[in-house]
C-alpha cells in the first residue's frame, strides 16, 4: 500500500519561482516557503486525522477495543517500511525514457518528483503533497477495508494514514523549523546529510533510521558518529541554508 504523497511536478503560473530571488534574504524566502508548505499540510492534516479519530471512536466502543489498538499501532511500523520503500525505490529512482505508457509515465511524472525537492530544498511546493494527490488510492482502498470488523483493517487504515500525516509535518519541520527535543536534532540532521551529495544514496528513512538498518542503507560509521555523536569530523557536506 502506497500513501506517500505525491508533490505537483509543475507549478502554476502564480507560484514563485523555484530558485530564491536574489533580493529576498534568505530567513524571509523561508518563511514564505513555510507558509506555503503549512496551508499544503492543512487540509491533508484535518481530512485523514478526521477519518482515524472518527474510526478509532466507533472500533473503541465494539466488542474488541484492545484488538482496535493494536491494529491502529501496527499502522506505525506498516507506515514506516512503506515510506522507506516509496522514498528509495519511486522517489530515488532513474526511469529512462521509453515508448510503452508506463515507461513514459515513469520517466515523465515520477523523475521528476523528489529531484526538484533535492535541488531546491526549501521551496514550498516541493516540501509535501496535497490532500487530493492521495484521495483516489484513499478511496479504494478504505471501502474494501470495512469488509473486515471495524477492530481489524479499518482501524489499522486509521493508524496509517495518520502516521502519514505525522511523517509529513515531521519532514516539513525538518526544512523550517530549530526544535531542540533530541529526536528532533537526531532526524534533521539525517535528513539534511540524506539531502547532501554525501548522503542521497544512503539514509531513506524520513523518520527514523531502522529500515536502513534492515536495507544496509545506513550512513557510514564515521558519519553516523559525526552527526549524531559529534565524536569525529566527517568530511563537510554543504548547507542548505543558501
Amino acid at each position: 500500500m502506497i500513501l506517500t504523497a505525491i508533490p505537483a511536478v509543475v507549478p502554476s503560473t502564480a507560484d514563485p519561482p523555484l530558485e530564491r530571488p536574489a533580493d529576498i534574504p534568505f530567513g524571509v524566502y523561508k518563511r514564505q516557503q513555510a507558509k506555503i508548505s503549512r496551508q499544503r499540510l492543512y487540509p491533508v492534516t484535518v481530512f485523514y486525522s478526521t477519518y482515524a479519530v472518527s474510526t478509532m471512536f466507533f472500533a473503541l466502543r465494539s466488542a474488541h477495543p484492545w484488538i482496535a489498538l493494536f491494529s491502529c499501532a501496527l499502522g506505525l511500523p506498516l507506515w514506516t517500511f512503506e515510506e522507506y520503500i516509496f522514498h528509495r525505490w519511486v522517489l530515488h529512482g532513474h526511469f529512462g525514457p521509453g515508448t510503452g505508457f508506463i515507461r513514459r509515465f515513469a520517466h515523465e511524472r515520477l523523475d521528476p518528483l523528489h529531484w526538484d525537492h533535492h535541488k531546491h530544498p526549501f521551496n514550498g511546493h516541493h516540501i509535501n503533497g496535497e490532500l487530493k494527490d492521495l484521495l483516489p488510492l484513499f478511496f479504494t482502498v478504505t471501502p474494501l477495508s470495512f469488509l473486515a470488523p471495524i477492530y481489524t483493517l479499518p482501524a489499522l487504515i486509521a493508524g496509517v494514514v495518520e502516521c502519514y500525516t505525522l511523517e509529513e509535518w515531521i519532514h516539513h519541520s525538518c526544512h523550517f523549523y530549530n526544535f531542540r527535543n533530541p529526536y528532533f536534532r537526531y532526524i534533521k540532521r539525517h535528513h539534511f546529510y540524506h539531502h547532501s551529495p554525501l548522503g542521497e544514496n544512503a539514509g531513506y528513512g524520513l523518520t527514523n533510521g531502522f529500515w536502513d538498518i534492515i536495507w544496509r542503507t545506513r550512513f557510514p560509521k564515521e558519519v553516523r558518529d559525526s552527526l549524531y555523536r559529534g565524536k569525529k569530523k566527517t568530511p563537510k557536506a554543504p548547507s542548505l541554508n543558501s
